[in-house]
């Protein structure tokens, strides 16, 4: 990951952080419901690792959301 774009994936990763809690699930909920491991939640919302599409979209079906949802940052 470059370090210029650190701060779009922390911001990334704390919109995931903000959806799955408005459902009320917890990382390994989310993981389960996804099919991602959990330790690959967690380096999301840390802000540590890229997503692909494939992710992004499963998470959106989970969070019953959109992806431009998760890419507005506040």
């Amino acid at each position: 990951m470059k370090q210029e774009y650190r701060e779009l994936y922390e911001k990334f990763g704390l919109n995931v952080v903000f959806y799955r809690k408005k459902k009320k699930l917890t990382q390994l909920q989310l993981a389960e419901l996804a099919d991602i491991d959990r330790s690959h939640i967690s380096a999301i919302e840390l802000g540590k690792v890229g997503v692909s599409f494939d992710v992004i979209f499963r998470l959106c079906e989970v969070l019953e959301i959109t992806p431009k949802e998760l890419f507005d940052f506040r």
